[in-house]
């Protein structure tokens, strides 16, 4: 008698097997750190710092205990709290707004390009010749690029600089993309890096960087990230404890490394999903390396197409299912621009996510490409 063998799922993400590929790497630098005897701020932190910033082809690198932590630090290092307004995205992982209020600022949310998910600068240009009554002055723009794809920083630049707003990069998804040959969190006065386990450069816990050219800003970071110390047990500013442990650091430093061969690898995989979904595939910017941390499809009938692919044992997600603006804690009391964030909620209605990441095989890539041809 022929008994049906269950399909094995295919998880959309899988941090497990990060770590399962490099075990002996990531075991002996973590044994490394632990015979040290030295946990916080010490040698491993330092040298990834040091290494992040050579990679990325900025000055300074300063590590801090997770993502939303490091917007905050760049805001609160750039004097931008309260009495300002930081623009941003509705369309993000709710960390990005969570941060601008941490911080003591004013978030106003924008709309996104439907196109490529990030912010509208047409939408921007308008808000900054014509802030909303009552706003404070507008400081900052976050820019997020979302997916692991530039926002459209030629446009935004322009904006930003003639209306002499600060701008400041989240990086939580684009680690090693390129804008023009140019990586992303190199265009700002600084950029935060989220290194959650299931970011293209993830940690195997909380952890976040902070990127940066300006030397006095990132002094003023340093101190802030450990309760405003220059000189231990002194504080000469008002700071917080967001500290990058040295566990952390040791994992980092042995997947930095590896870091644009799995970007690569991401690209591959991203292009025979694409092969098979034609003008339905996520669009890319002319010049821009995209590195893929999330392959994000828009679906008219998305709970219908969820469940056809999760009967052929495809897993997949919602990155993000509500705008932050529509969420009970910032519904009604977040300022909007112009556009009302229209866009952002309809794409947020139809958006899916594919399984991605570099781990997966070459069998089951082949399994995704089989069941998107059945859409």
């Amino acid at each position: 008698m022929n008994v049906a063998v269950p399909l094995t799922m295919i998880p959309q993400a899988d941090p497990g097997a990060a770590y399962r590929a490099h075990t002996g790497a990531i075991d002996a630098a973590i044994a490394r750190a632990l015979d040290s005897g030295w946990y916080i701020l010490g040698k491993e932190g330092a040298a990834f710092e040091a290494e992040f910033a050579a990679w990325l082809g900025t000055t300074h690198a300063t590590g801090c205990a997770n993502g939303t932590d490091a917007i905050a630090l760049i805001l609160r290092g750039m004097g931008i709290g309260a009495g300002a307004a930081v623009a941003t995205v509705s369309h993000t992982a709710v960390a990005s707004v969570a941060a601008i209020e941490m911080a003591g600022a004013t978030p106003v949310l924008l709309d996104i390009d439907p196109v490529h998910y990030t912010l509208d600068p047409q939408e921007l240009d308008d808000l900054l010749r014509d802030p909303p009554a009552g706003l404070p002055p507008i400081k900052a723009v976050l820019l997020v690029h979302l997916y692991g794809q530039a926002a459209d920083l030629d446009a935004i630049i322009e904006i930003t600089q003639r209306h002499g707003v600060a701008l400041i990069e989240d990086c939580a998804q684009c680690h090693g993309a390129l804008w023009h040959g140019r990586k992303l969190g190199t265009f700002g006065v600084a950029s935060s890096f989220s290194l959650y386990p299931t970011k293209n450069l993830g940690a195997l816990g909380d952890a976040g960087i902070i990127a940066t050219n300006d030397a006095d800003l990132a002094a003023r970071i340093e101190a802030l990230r450990q309760y405003g110390w220059r000189e231990r047990y002194v504080s000469d500013l008002v700071g917080v404890n967001s500290r990058l442990d040295e566990l952390q650091a040791a994992v980092l430093r042995v997947r930095l490394p590896l870091l644009d061969a799995a970007n690569a690898r991401r690209r591959a995989i991203a292009a025979q999903y694409s092969a098979v979904l034609g003008t339905a595939a996520p669009a890319l910017r002319p010049g821009v390396e995209h590195v893929f941390h999330q392959y994000v499809l828009r679906r008219a009938d998305r709970a219908a197409d969820q469940a056809k692919l999760r009967a052929l044992g495809i897993a997949t997600a919602v990155h993000y299912p509500m705008p932050v603006h529509t969420q009970a804690a910032y519904s009604g009391r977040v300022a909007l621009g112009p556009a009302r964030c229209r866009e952002t909620e309809t794409a947020c209605s139809q958006v899916m996510s594919l399984p991605i990441h570099p781990e997966l095989t070459d069998a089951q890539v082949h399994r995704v490409t089989a069941a998107l041809a059945t859409l």
